[in-house]
C-alpha cells in the first residue's frame, strides 16, 4: 500500500512588495491550509509595503522587517540600508527560532532575502518560487542553499542549479481556468453588446501611464469605430482621467479604476492589451486569447520585456515597446481584430504555455522537502 505524503504543519512564507509577489504567496498558503486545516502559517514581509495590509486581510499573521531596496539614483536611504539589512537579518532569525518552521518559502520581494538567508544559516529547508523569466539577483544568490526552485519559465539553468529546478508555473486566480461564463453573460457584466468586438486594456491595480496616454490620445477616433473598450486605468489615475474624458465616454467605452470581475473582463475580450508582469502573463496564458504585451520599462532587470519575449518568440503574443505605444498600440490592436488568422494563431499558441495546476504543484514540491 502506498502511503499518502504527510502535509506541512508549520511554515513561514516570506516576500511581497507588489501584488505579483503577494498573490502567489497567499495562493500557496491557501493550498497548504486546504490540505491541513491545523497548519500554522507565518508571513514575513517588509514594513510599509502592501503585504502588511493584504496578508492580514487574507487571514494570516505577518511580521514586518525594516528592509528596503537600493535606489539606483542618489538617495539618503542608501546610506542607512546596511543597518536595515542587519536589523532585518536579526529580526528574521528571531522569528524563525521562535516559530520553528519545517520550511521557509520565498516568493520574491525585499523581505525574502534576509528571511531565506537566515533560514539557510539555521538549517531550515527553503523553497524559492521564482515568477519571472529573468530572476532577480536576490533569488540567484539564495538558490545555492535552497532545496527546490519552482519556476514559471523554461531555460533558467543559467541562473539556478539545474537539479533544483521544477517547472511549475505561477499561481493564478482559480476562477480564471473554469470559464463558466459565455461571452454574452460576460458582456452583460459591463453593459456591453456581445455582437461587437471588444478590446480589454489592463494597466494593473495602480495603472500604467503609457496605456492611459494611448487611450487619451485615441479616444475620439475610437468613438468613431464600431469597437468596444474596457479600459482599466488604475486607482491612481482614475479621478484625473474620468474628469478629462467624461464627455467623451460612450456606451462603447467603459472606464474602470479596478476590475473585480476579471473572469468576465477576460471572457468579454477579443483582444487583450496588458503589461507583462509575471502573474499577468501567467493568467493570460490560461485564456487562449490574442494578446498584445507592452512591457513596463520601469522594473528591475527589464524583466517584463524578458517575460514578454518568452511568448513573442513562440508566436504566442505580440509586443509593442513602451516608447512606441503612443503611436502604434491602438493601430496594432485594431489590425489584430481584423486579422482572424493571426488572432487564432496567437490564441492557440499562448495556450501551450498554460500551467493551470501551478499552486498544487508548488505545494507538492514543498511537501516533498518537508518529508525527506
Amino acid at each position: 500500500m502506498i502511503e499518502a505524503t504527510p502535509h506541512i504543519n508549520r511554515v513561514i512564507i516570506s516576500g511581497g512588495g507588489t501584488g505579483g509577489h503577494i498573490f502567489p504567496a497567499i495562493a500557496i498558503a491557501n493550498e497548504i491550509k486546504n490540505r491541513n486545516e491545523q497548519v500554522e502559517i507565518l508571513f514575513i514581509g517588509a514594513k510599509g509595503k502592501m503585504e502588511m495590509t493584504r496578508i492580514p486581510a487574507a487571514g494570516y499573521d505577518i511580521i514586518g522587517l525594516p528592509i528596503s531596496g537600493f535606489q539606483r539614483r542618489f538617495a539618503i536611504s542608501n546610506f542607512v540600508l546596511p543597518f536595515k539589512i542587519i536589523i532585518s537579518l536579526l529580526k528574521a532569525r528571531r522569528a524563525i527560532k521562535r516559530f520553528k518552521p519545517q520550511l521557509v518559502i520565498g516568493v520574491g520581494g525585499y523581505a525574502s532575502g534576509p528571511t531565506l538567508k537566515m533560514a539557510g544559516m539555521l538549517g531550515v529547508p527553503t523553497a524559492i518560487q521564482e515568477q519571472n523569466s529573468f530572476p532577480g539577483k536576490t533569488n540567484v544568490m539564495l538558490s545555492n542553499k535552497a532545496h527546490v526552485i519552482c519556476t514559471a519559465y523554461d531555460g533558467l539553468e543559467n541562473f539556478f542549479p539545474k537539479e533544483k529546478i521544477q517547472l511549475t508555473g505561477n499561481p493564478v486566480r482559480g476562477e480564471l481556468g473554469k470559464r463558466n461564463l459565455s461571452k454574452e453573460e460576460a458582456c452583460q457584466v459591463f453593459d456591453l453588446k456581445s455582437d461587437k468586438e471588444t478590446i480589454l486594456i489592463l494597466g494593473g491595480s495602480l495603472g500604467a501611464k503609457t496605456l492611459n496616454d494611448v487611450m487619451l490620445k485615441t479616444i475620439k477616433s475610437n468613438l468613431a469605430k464600431d469597437v468596444q473598450i474596457i479600459w482599466q486605468c488604475g486607482t491612481y489615475y482614475f479621478e484625473q482621467i474620468e474628469a478629462l474624458v467624461s464627455n467623451d465616454l460612450s456606451e462603447n467605452i467603459k472606464l474602470k479604476a479596478f476590475i473585480s470581475r476579471m473572469d468576465a473582463a477576460y471572457e468579454a475580450a477579443d483582444v487583450i492589451i496588458s503589461r507583462a508582469g509575471a502573474l499577468s502573463v501567467s493568467e493570460l496564458c490560461l485564456l487562449g486569447k490574442p494578446v498584445i504585451l507592452v512591457p513596463s520599462p520601469n522594473v528591475a532587470e527589464d524583466h517584463q520585456t524578458k517575460n514578454a519575449m518568452s511568448l513573442v518568440g513562440a508566436n504566442a503574443a505580440l509586443l509593442v515597446k513602451d516608447k512606441e505605444a503612443i503611436n502604434k498600440l491602438m493601430e496594432c490592436a485594431l489590425s489584430l481584430l481584423s486579422n482572424r488568422e493571426l488572432s487564432e494563431s496567437l490564441a492557440r499558441n499562448i495556450l501551450t504555455f498554460a500551467k493551470p495546476n501551478a499552486t498544487r504543484d508548488i505545494v507538492n514540491e514543498c511537501e516533498k522537502i518537508v518529508n525527506k
